[in-house]
């Protein structure tokens, strides 16, 4: 029995029985059986494990556990936005719908190209969004069907394993194998690097750093990599500032920052760029203008390599201005600055909600600048315009997976935004944004000479 006394702190897990395991050898060898008899299974199977899965996450009681555990156990995000990106995980990810057959007939018969699975994935999840990234990925594998092997952030490791265990739990009273869904209790460099090597691991997908995306992508198997992004927000002179300027301040603050998606800078056209900062301070953004302190807040949250340090990623404005000993006003949401382009603020992505303004002296130079700034990681990009021909010309310069006009970045992901929802975002290896058929081989069936009928 799940034990929560409805204290996420309080949350424990069962057994061995229910997918979590202590060494990652059994996880995998557990994951392989499961998928054996699961190839068995009906497609219309398939599609009620994934009704499973999300009526499951969606319950409020279990909704409101992960969204606490996750702030809890990582130290970052908030709780209101947790459960509004687990929510949209569970109900907006594809299942067996997206798994479309394609199908040619002519005078030799009639040959189906259909998407199956390729067995075990493994799968690595980030502190970041670590029950969102269960959730998608567990019902596009599922849906595909495969079994996956979970290589949880250390950081989220209680929260994984008790998600793990608990969907084990409703999927096996709905019929399905047992051990479809696996983790180990207690994840390390060592077990993932395990988990990548192990033979029965057919398929790889990391979500997380260039670090891990790049081990993966060199493990000679398949391999999905979600990998970093430092997505640029452009607005122009045609724009609807005020309306711009709410939309940075909600998609920069969105998680305290955390997703790879959100605003990470901005880059303004000269014209607009004062009526745009004033805008933005008066819907949450708090203006640091001293060049003293924008420099000792760079000290204050960066590491000694130059990146962001761990102990302020994904925390709230009020939390960073606190540290760094400066007022907190009420409503803040996002720190904001001018710096000049090679501000390491700008060229960094920290996953906090600090929000460098850089200005340009027209939308062409404003374009070119994002592009730059966005480090050709292909990952995710705003522009906030009403000129059809600029916003074609950032789509096609900066050749994101992920453009989002004139709204918030996570209308991106589904959130605010038509289409589904997803945590993995493969710009290294070209999938997008993943769902069921992101995780299939595409095989050929063949008839010949025969199912002609035309």
């Amino acid at each position: 029995m799940i034990k929560t006394d409805g204290n996420p702190a309080a949350v424990q897990c069962e057994s061995e029985r229910f997918g979590v395991f202590t060494c990652m050898d059994d996880a995998v060898g557990a994951a392989e059986l499961a998928q054996m008899a699961y190839l068995c299974y009906s497609m219309e199977d398939r599609e009620r494990f994934v009704q499973t899965i999300k009526t499951t996450v969606t319950a409020p009681d279990v909704l409101k556990i992960i969204s606490l555990m996750s702030v809890e156990e990582t130290g970052m995000g908030n709780y209101e936005q947790k459960l509004i990106k687990n929510r949209a995980a569970a109900l907006n990810s594809p299942g067996t719908e997206d798994l479309v057959t394609e199908a040619k007939s002519g005078d030799k018969g009639l040959t189906l190209v259909e998407y199956c699975p390729f067995g075990v994935c493994g799968a690595i999840t980030p502190a970041t969004n670590p029950s969102e990234t269960i959730i998608c990925n567990s019902i596009g594998m599922l849906a595909a069907g495969n079994s996956v092997v979970f290589s949880p952030h250390p950081r989220a490791k209680k929260l994984s394993a008790w998600l793990v265990e608990l969907l084990n739990k409703r999927l096996i009273e709905q019929g399905a194998p047992a051990n479809l869904i696996t983790t180990i209790r207690e994840p390390s460099i060592e077990s993932t690097n395990e988990m990548m090597k192990h033979p029965k691991i057919r398929m790889l997908v990391a979500t997380g750093g260039p670090g891990i995306v790049k081990l993966v992508m060199s493990s000679g198997k398949k391999a999905i990599g979600a990998g970093a992004g430092n997505p640029p927000v452009v607005v122009d002179e045609t724009a609807n500032i005020e309306k711009a300027a709410i939309d940075i301040v909600n998609g920069c603050s969105f998680d305290n920052n955390l997703p790879c998606i959100a605003e990470k800078e901005v880059v303004a056209v000269d014209c607009i760029a004062d009526e745009l900062i004033r805008c933005m301070t008066q819907h949450g953004a708090w203006l640091m203008t001293d060049p003293a302190q924008i420099q000792a807040l760079w000290e204050l949250v960066s590491n000694d390599k130059g990146g962001p340090d761990v102990n302020f990623v994904g925390k709230s404005a009020a939390y960073i201005l606190e540290k760094a000993g400066l007022p907190v006003p009420d409503g803040v949401k996002v720190i904001l600055m001018e710096t000049p382009g090679d501000h390491p603020f700008v060229r960094e992505e920290m996953m906090m909600p600090i929000l460098p303004v850089v200005r340009a002296r027209n939308v062409d130079e404003a374009i070119d600048m994002a592009r730059v700034f966005e480090n050709g990681n292909r990952h995710t990009a705003m522009m906030h315009s009403t000129n059809v021909e600029k916003l074609t010309k950032m789509a096609k310069l900066l050749q994101t997976t992920i453009f989002v006009k004139n709204a918030p970045s996570y209308a991106g992901i589904g959130v605010g935004g038509e289409g589904f929802t997803t945590f993995t975002i493969a710009g290294p290896t070209g999938e997008g944004l993943t769902s069921a058929r992101s995780f299939c081989r595409k095989r050929r069936c063949v008839m010949s000479d025969a199912l002609h009928i035309r």
